[in-house]
Formats: structure tokens, sequence, C-alpha cells
């Protein structure tokens, strides 16, 4: 379950929310996951973005997107491992939350030639994948973290 918070409507008007729970359960399909997990989404204006990098990364600038981890995961994962990890009301496990910037999304979009919508879709799952262990620090965990994004689009016919 992917919870999505806009409280200031930064996204209103440019993407219908629903994709987002499309691109969780395509994730997981993806992964050959269950439905057993839960990530929160927090859309937020370029100041807030600036700060939440500066105070995680050190970097005094404007991100598009940022993942925080409760957990290491990595897959296959090993959920007696990750038992401590779990939710009590909901018995997921709680995999961290993501921190979206929704002018930057637009900029980009604008920048890429592609919607919003796409933009939006693809910060997303980059974010969630940074919370089931991908990166791109190597060329060769960027490949699969890559495919892993190209293949969840592409299973929703997102393209650019």
């Amino acid at each position: 379950m992917i919870s999505v918070y806009d409280e200031e409507k930064l996204l209103d008007g440019e993407i219908d929310t629903d994709i987002l729970d499309e691109i969780w359960c395509e994730l997981l399909s993806t992964l050959g996951l269950k439905d057993e997990f839960e990530a929160e989404l927090t859309v937020v204006s370029k100041d807030e973005i600036k700060s939440l990098n500066n105070e995680a990364r050190g970097v005094d600038a404007v991100t598009d997107v940022l993942s925080f981890p409760a957990m290491n995961v990595t897959l296959p994962f090993d959920k007696e491992a990750h038992k401590e990890d779990k939710d009590p009301e909901t018995g997921n496990y709680i995999l961290g939350d993501i921190a979206l910037c929704a002018e930057r999304a637009v900029e980009q979009a604008s920048e890429f030639g592609h919607s919003v919508k796409r933009e939006v879709c693809y910060l997303v799952l980059h974010g969630l994948c940074h919370l089931f262990g991908f990166d791109h620090e190597t060329e060769e965990d960027k490949r699969k973290m890559r495919k892993v994004e190209e293949d969840v689009l592409s299973g929703l016919g997102i393209t650019r």
C-alpha cells in the first residue's frame, strides 16, 4: 500500500493519484512480491525538498525525489529477518517514505518532452525502487534498477 500526502494540492489537476496504486501493484508483481508492504509519499515544494536534501544528504539544492528507507531490504525478501519491521496495526512491512517535488517534476517533464504523468510515475517508481534496496551507485546496479523501472512503466503503457 502506498499512501499519498499532498496537503498543498501541488499535484492537483496534474495527475490522478490512482495511477500510483497501479505503479505500486506493477512493481510488486515485477519483483515477485505480495502486497504486504507499505510506503508513504509526500508531495512537497521546492523549498521543502531543498531543506530535506540538505538535511539528509548535505546537498543544498533542489532535487526531484528523495527516499528515506525504514529498513535495509535485499531481494529476495527475507521475512524472518524483518519481522520487527512490521506495522502492528496493518501487518505490513514498513518500507519508508518518499518526498516528491511536484514543481521539479513539472519542470522535468517539460525539459524531457514528455507528460507530467510520465515524470511523476517515473519519480515515484524510482523512489520506491530505492526503498526496495535498488540503487545506481555502480553501472551494474544502475542497469538492474533501470530494468525494473522500464519493466514497470512499459507494463502499464507509460512511455516517454
